[in-house]
């Protein structure tokens, strides 16, 4: 019976202190949830970076919960003191465990500080991940992927990889060769590569795109050459030339060689 009525005696002391905590944390991440929104709005109005926007929010979301968990702590009687020391503490420990989350923290911060991309910007970053940027995360950077891929890279690989910014520049040259049979005219090939790139929308005049002799491969003769148009179009130039040039080497009797192997039959057996 004694031990019934301590029982029911501390039910009846921490009871209200265990709502009034509840109640504080559903409030508190409501009121958490709406600061970080008129945040965003905010940052969004005084036309702070997008790169930028979402890397804030999160940090004053992180740190409006720390408080708040701190608050709840104190409602049982804990000295905040005492629990900031052991915040510390354990924030140490923990922090020497996720070495490399920590790491992604600081890369996030050297990109927004340095800013090698913004949101938007095409990339391709080391190892051959290209995508256009979506969000520049606290641990991660989002690309989104030519195929609509989702593609989530760890900040640290970021800065550790070599950059290319696509887009960068405003405009871009579209890296492209094209193979023909050494017995094809090579003039005649330059000008119906030209003739295409002409046809093309997207491709600039200026500057004018020209074509050379690259390299003579094994098989063919490669010709080179790089038109340049707004980094936007960079795939639609492409692609455009990819199959166009096909098209009208196929219509003007220009070929383009591709490995073959010939077996020589010996009769004398």
């Amino acid at each position: 019976m004694e031990n019934l009525e301590q029982i029911r005696s501390m039910l009846i002391d921490y009871a209200p202190k265990v709502v009034g905590a509840i109640l504080m944390l559903i409030i508190g991440f409501m009121i958490i949830g709406w600061v970080s929104r008129l945040v965003s709005k905010s940052l969004q109005k005084r036309n702070v970076d997008e790169s930028v926007r979402p890397f804030l929010v999160s940090l004053i979301s992180v740190g409006l919960k720390v408080v708040l968990l701190l608050a709840v702590a104190g409602m049982f009687g804990i000295e905040t003191t005492s629990f900031v020391a052991i915040f510390g503490a354990l924030a140490f420990a923990i922090g020497m465990a996720l070495q490399g989350s920590l790491g992604h923290f600081a890369s996030g911060v050297l990109i927004l500080i340095f800013k090698p991309f913004k949101v938007g910007d095409l990339v391709e970053i080391g190892g051959g991940k290209v995508g256009s940027v979506e969000q520049i995360q606290v641990f991660n950077t989002i690309l989104k992927t030519l195929d609509n891929k989702r593609l989530i890279v760890p900040n640290s690989l970021v800065t550790s990889n070599v950059i290319t910014n696509i887009s960068g520049q405003g405009t871009i040259g579209v890296e492209l060769t094209f193979g023909i049979g050494y017995g094809d005219d090579i003039d005649k090939a330059r000008k119906i590569i030209l003739d295409t790139g002409k046809s093309c929308e997207y491709i600039l005049e200026n500057p004018a795109q020209g074509v050379v002799v690259s390299s003579l491969g094994d098989s063919s003769v490669n010709l080179a050459t790089r038109p340049f148009c707004k980094s936007e179009h960079y795939w639609d130039v492409y692609f455009y030339m990819q199959e166009n040039v096909k098209k009208a080497f196929d219509r003007e009797g220009i070929s383009i060689p591709f490995p073959q192997m010939d077996l020589h039959m010996d009769n004398n057996n």
